[in-house]
């Protein structure tokens, strides 16, 4: 499935959420989609179970943090949340190495892209959010 063909498929009520205007977010979600599919794969083997029930978990954990995040407004209870999220995506990036040899080499290359393409989507938004914080809030941080 396309990125394309899986955001048309995503259901109206998804995509009337303020968080859907973060790319990040959609592509979090689609990732999350991704790693379902790719979970049955990794059900199939014993030792890829243990694997697929942190994929999920983690993979999951991304979503949900940024809606968290988005939830909260702006501020230092956003920030936490992006800041679990990011974390969360670099340990999907994690499992989806180690699941490896469960896994086409094809399959792994885009899953490996996407969750870098998470990560740099959250990354800028931390850093614009960030940016538009005045300067002496900022200051003050340091």
């Amino acid at each position: 499935m396309t990125y394309e063909e899986w955001e048309a498929s995503v259901h109206p009520r998804i995509k009337r959420e303020s968080i859907w205007q973060f790319y990040g977010y959609r592509k979090a979600l689609f990732l999350y989609d991704l790693a379902w599919a790719d979970c049955d794969r990794l059900m199939k083997d014993r030792r890829g179970r243990a694997i697929a029930d942190q994929l999920i978990r983690s993979a999951g954990s991304v979503c949900a943090n940024l809606e968290e995040g988005h939830g909260r407004g702006y501020g230092k209870e956003r920030d936490w949340f992006f800041n679990v999220a990011l974390a969360s995506a670099r340990e999907t990036k994690g499992w989806y190495w180690r699941a490896r040899r469960l896994l086409p080499p094809e399959v792994l290359e885009h899953r490996l892209a996407l969750v870098d393409e998470v990560i740099a989507l959250i990354v800028t938004e931390q850093r614009q959010q960030q940016s538009r914080r005045p300067s002496q809030a900022r200051a003050s941080r340091r």
